[in-house]
């Protein structure tokens, strides 16, 4: 990193899953999915605890490689690298409270249940990040959680998924460059 990168403003946008191709594939995985589209032609490098590239002078993507319950050690890391404020650092979640393929923006706020967003808000000491949750829907017996986030979409399921997905990596994008606000009144009400 540059003293030049140390200088200007920067902002993260964390998509988070779980690193590996047994994962890939998984609702919990959403995440990651986010972070992809919106980096196609981003050349990723490897820090200690996450992936990254930059897609501006002002803009870092991150994908954690320490598993979703870990994912706030990345974030810090990010946080301490390229000087990201708590309030610059968008965080992209799964979230079996929302039907599949619905996005919410929040400002900030609780964790949710979700060990992801729990491990950022230890690892940066707040919960006043901003954050943009996916739904994946709800499984069909309520003990049957930790199966079917790391289960794969039905082929009904799909199609809505990728048009979630597109639709949160534009959300992300609007973010970055418009802010909280018009993220939230163009986004949510999808």
């Amino acid at each position: 990193m540059t003293k030049k990168a140390m200088r200007r403003s920067m902002k993260a946008i964390v998509g988070l899953g779980n690193p590996g191709e047994r994962y890939a594939h998984t609702r919990h995985n959403v995440g990651f999915w986010v972070v992809d589209a919106m980096g196609v032609d981003v050349q990723w490098r490897a820090f200690e605890f996450c992936t990254w590239g930059e897609v501006a002078d002002d803009l870092v993507l991150v994908k954690p490689l320490t598993y979703m319950n870990n994912s706030g050690l990345a974030a810090a890391q990010i946080a301490r690298c390229f000087g990201v404020a708590v309030g610059d650092m968008l965080v992209v979640v799964d979230d079996v409270h929302l039907a599949v393929g619905r996005l919410r923006f929040r400002r900030a706020g609780s964790r949710g249940g979700h060990n992801g967003l729990w491990s950022i808000e230890r690892e940066l000491g707040s919960s006043d990040f901003p954050r943009m949750r996916v739904g994946i829907g709800q499984p069909a017996e309520a003990d049957g959680l930790i199966d079917y986030v790391l289960g794969e979409f039905t082929p009904e399921e799909r199609d809505v998924i990728a048009d979630a997905v597109d639709r949160a990596a534009d959300g992300a994008f609007c973010w970055a460059t418009q802010g909280i606000e018009l993220a939230m009144n163009r986004y949510n009400a999808r």
